[in-house]
């Protein structure tokens, strides 16, 4: 299997520490409002890469969930965006945690995206995180400041490690973060802060340096290395953590541990609208629910996003989701029909595995999702394997597609006048008779009406063109 290490910027082949365990650990939802779906076009890419890795080892895949001490700004200022969420709907932060997390599991599910081994939640991680502040206290790498504890990048010489040098070095004062008379330096980033003095938050905890809560950095470095060692296989996020959040776990990872913190850095690019990135803060989002009033199966959106790589940028429209909508409902017609003529004879031959090998290789190249789709095309309508053959093989692949090849397609009634109903009556009868050129001549006169007539095993079916 070869991955896309953002560190080392190639492709590299992936050897895990231990094979009979691949260690992976992917940044989950802040929950203070809805998933979007380009939040959740990350999840499922790493979804792709947890089925795939396990097609070779066993894998321990480890997700937080941000319920604490992710603020709105990237200098370390402004509000929690949990309490945010809270006086904006008028509940507490924890209920807002709450039922936004529920919510994102949801349509995580929805999305056929596994779940990962453990689950951990920031609120229930202070001890670590606290224990982890306290280590790079005592090796020097923190300062206080009015409203924090900091970690200091100058004090780390390969902070610019992940990122790369020119990135770090034209980070000018005021640019990524807003101008701090306390910061040492621009890329200092919060381990602990302080509560407000003039008001009480609704989240705080007692800690060594005063009542406060953690920062949004040391809370995965704190719970990835809990569950799964100094070490990791694999970090997995969106492009967005590159530059600072994954950065500053590295930075306050290493310093702490003394050994490399991630093997291969694997990052998914944006979901884009015409007018931009989707975000919330912009207003500029789609979540499951909203496809859903419109009408979109979740798993179309899914379908939608093997058709793109990961690591290119892919735009939204709902014309893309219209086309990808005949895309699938035609994929699984064609597998279901499969499924009927090879009734129970399915078993794997030379033939299948040979196109397994093709599936499973497009997806060990870097998570090739588009060609291991192309590859199932050209199954279903190849014409030198039997439909048992072609069974066996999309058995396998909905493992990693995990798009419900074989669910049967639905027929949506369509109302038709009665002088179609007439037309399709008299071509049946031709057909029952043979007469194949009355049949076409009504097949004309049915589609100048507005409707189009196909043949199936089941009979004719007709559509509104």
């Amino acid at each position: 299997m070869r991955l896309y290490n953002t560190a080392s910027r190639r492709k590299e082949i992936f050897t895990p520490q231990n094979i009979k365990q691949v260690t992976m650990y992917c940044c989950g939802p802040t929950v203070y409002n809805f998933a979007h779906i380009g939040n959740l076009r990350t999840y499922i890419f790493e979804d792709l890469l947890a089925r795939t890795i396990r097609l070779q080892y066993p894998l321990k895949h480890v997700m937080n969930v941000t319920d604490v001490g992710h603020l709105v700004s990237d200098a370390d200022d402004g509000e929690d965006k949990m309490e945010v969420g809270a006086a904006r709907e008028g509940k507490s932060a924890w209920d807002i945690a709450k039922f936004y997390e529920a919510k994102f599991w949801q349509d995580y599910d929805s999305l056929h995206c596994t779940r990962p081994n453990v689950v951990c939640h920031a609120t229930d991680h202070i001890a670590e995180m606290i224990a982890l502040v306290k280590t790079l206290e005592e090796k020097g790498f923190t300062y206080r400041t009015s409203d924090g504890i900091y970690y200091d990048t100058s004090k780390f010489p390969r902070y610019d490690a992940l990122v790369g040098h020119a990135r770090i070095s034209g980070l000018q004062e005021g640019a990524r973060v807003e101008k701090s008379d306390e910061k040492r330096n621009p890329t200092d980033f919060a381990l602990w802060k302080f509560s407000p003095k003039d008001k009480k938050r609704q989240m705080e905890w007692d800690s060594p340096w005063g009542v406060g809560f953690p920062g949004w950095h040391i809370e995965c470095s704190s719970m990835a290395m809990k569950y799964l060692g100094h070490t990791l296989d694999i970090h997995c996020g969106g492009v967005d953590h590159i530059t600072i959040h994954h950065t500053n776990e590295v930075a306050q990872s290493e310093a702490a541990t003394g050994q490399k913190y991630v093997n291969y850095w694997v990052h998914g690019e944006f979901l884009i609208l015409r007018s931009g990135k989707m975000s919330k803060s912009g207003g500029t989002f789609v979540t499951v629910d909203v496809l859903k009033e419109k009408g979109y199966e979740p798993l179309v959106y899914r379908y939608l996003c093997l058709g793109a790589h990961y690591r290119t940028q892919l735009e939204f429209s709902y014309e893309s989701m219209d086309t990808a909508t005949k895309s699938l409902a035609n994929l699984r017609k064609l597998a279901c029909a499969c499924a009927e003529q090879a009734g129970q004879t399915v078993q794997e031959t030379e033939k299948s595995r040979a196109w397994k090998d093709k599936f499973t290789a497009a997806m060990q190249d870097d998570l090739n999702a588009p060609k291991a789709l192309a590859v199932t095309w050209e199954v279903v309508r190849s014409d030198e394997l039997t439909a048992a053959e072609k069974v066996d093989f999309l058995r396998f692949a909905d493992t990693i597609l995990a798009i419900d090849l074989f669910k049967q397609p639905t027929q949506d009634k369509v109302e038709i006048p009665a002088d179609v109903a007439a037309l399709l009556q008299q071509r049946k009868e031709a057909r029952s008779a043979k007469n194949w050129a009355k049949s076409d001549e009504l097949r004309n006169a049915i589609l100048a009406a507005g409707y189009v007539v196909k043949d199936t095993p089941q009979g004719q079916e007709i559509t509104k063109k």
